[in-house]
């Protein structure tokens, strides 16, 4: 029997080579390339003899009427959020976590609720209709309108979605899907490739919304090649500790909607619930103040959250501090402490700076600048900072606050929640006072520290 060939693929671009390299000559990605067995129809047999599908006319664009396509709402009003007001008909959703994370209940709950409206395909390819049918049970959802099929060969879920013709297909998951006309296992580089991409097809040539479930690799990243995300109109993240009942979904990218935008779940006994006010999440309960501690207003899409800083300031009893932080970008909190050195006169070279984002979310604008350095000043001095007080702000290289995006919005959120002291920019003062709410503008760094003495 003869030995079957080998190839190297690139997980990122897809890219074939005959030998291993350390460095993908397609896209010039480093360890990419995975060992497979060789398919013929990696080669082009597959669709050499295909037909080829009539092209379309070179149109002028001012003579194309445009068209919006009404949305469908999941009635799950968090996910909805973070879809830009529901699905689009034809629309790919992509999103990945990790396992055990909510994936599958998340949809399960939202097909449950579309299913009162529109015709749905749950086509699950990890578990067996018994299993699915029993977390349904547990979940307490209608199941009297969701057609399930338990399938992994693409050639029949397409057949039956073009039999069954729904409004929403959920595929759990794209890594188990395979096609006959590749020899390739499933999860491969090239099955989760090609049956990606005839999905999309599909669903843009039925105008029906497919939502794929895909599997993340040990550092957070889609399994697979990287042009799956590129193929698909919206990629979302279910974040979150498995060892807490809170749960994140993120748009990283969605070409119907806004993207960075947030939904808050929490995981009961009866599936994911939507977090009305999720400031309260981020938010720790103190009874009395305690230093190094500082809330800001963060913006996540169209949403302004409240998030708690915590710095933990001590002493270093080695030749090099240690600088961390979780839940903040730890390269700018070194620029942070250069510049309150420089222009607010504030030694630390001498301790070890700990900052926490509370709640585990993640915080990438500047305007959490400001907070960080109140809160590591709140520790240093072991004093806390005032009652009430929350702050936001970019601070630049010369020591001057600038500006953060939609201040309005931040401070109505803040004095919603019951904050009566802000500290911001002095470019983010509101024109007209803020009911219950006093303003402390600045437009420098040791201004602000001075504000606090």
């Amino acid at each position: 029997m003869a030995k079957p060939k080998t190839q190297f693929v690139c997980s990122e671009c897809g890219g074939i080579s005959a030998k291993w390299q350390g460095k993908c000559p397609h896209c010039s990605a480093w360890n990419t390339l995975e060992e497979t067995v060789e398919s013929p129809a990696t080669t082009g047999g597959a669709h050499r003899f295909a037909p080829l599908a009539a092209s379309s006319p070179v149109r002028r664009l001012d003579e194309i009427e445009p068209r919006e396509s009404p949305r469908q709402p999941t009635g799950i009003d968090e996910f909805d959020r973070v879809l830009g007001g529901g699905l689009v008909p034809g629309s790919v959703v992509l999103i990945g976590g990790d396992p055990g994370i909510g994936k599958s209940t998340l949809l399960l709950q939202a097909l449950a609720s579309l299913a009162e409206q529109v015709d749905v395909l749950y086509v699950t390819g990890e578990e067996s209709a018994e299993q699915v049918a029993l977390r349904a049970r547990r979940l307490g959802v209608p199941t009297a309108n969701v057609n399930l099929l338990a399938e992994i060969r693409l050639e029949a879920i397409q057949n039956a979605v073009n039999e069954q013709k729904p409004a929403v297909a959920v595929i759990d998951s794209i890594q188990t899907v395979y096609s006959g006309a590749l020899t390739a296992a499933p999860g491969s580089v090239s099955q989760v490739r090609e049956c990606a991409a005839q999905l999309t097809r599909l669903a843009k040539q039925t105008g029906i919304a497919i939502v794929m479930i895909g599997h993340v690799t040990k550092d957070g990243t889609l399994a697979g090649p990287r042009v799956l995300e590129h193929i698909v109109d919206t990629v979302l993240y279910f974040e979150g500790d498995t060892h807490s009942s809170f749960r994140l979904v993120r748009a990283f990218k969605n070409r119907f909607g806004a993207v960075n935008e947030l939904g808050v779940f929490a995981m009961t006994d009866r599936g994911l619930r939507g977090v009305s006010n999720p400031s309260a999440m981020f938010l720790s309960q103190h009874e009395q103040q305690v230093p190094g501690s500082c809330v800001m207003t963060t913006q996540e899409g169209t949403r302004p959250l409240l998030v708690e800083i915590q710095a933990l300031v001590d002493s270093s009893h080695g030749p090099n501090p240690k600088r961390l932080t979780v839940g903040l970008e730890g390269n700018r909190l070194a620029m942070l402490l250069a510049v309150m050195h420089r222009h607010a006169g504030v030694v630390t070279y001498d301790q070890d700076v700990f900052v926490n984002a509370v709640g585990g979310v993640r915080i990438t604008e500047p305007a959490a600048d400001l907070p960080v350095l109140l809160a590591i000043m709140s520790s240093l001095r072991d004093r806390p900072l005032p009652r009430g007080l929350m702050a936001f702000g970019e601070i630049g290289l010369a020591g001057e606050i600038r500006p953060a995006p939609r201040g309005q919005e931040r401070l109505r959120e803040a004095a919603k929640l019951g904050f009566s002291i802000a500290l911001i920019p002095k470019a983010n003062a509101p024109k007209q006072p803020i009911d219950g709410m006093e303003i402390w503008a600045v437009d420098r760094l040791d201004a602000a520290l001075e504000r606090l003495k």
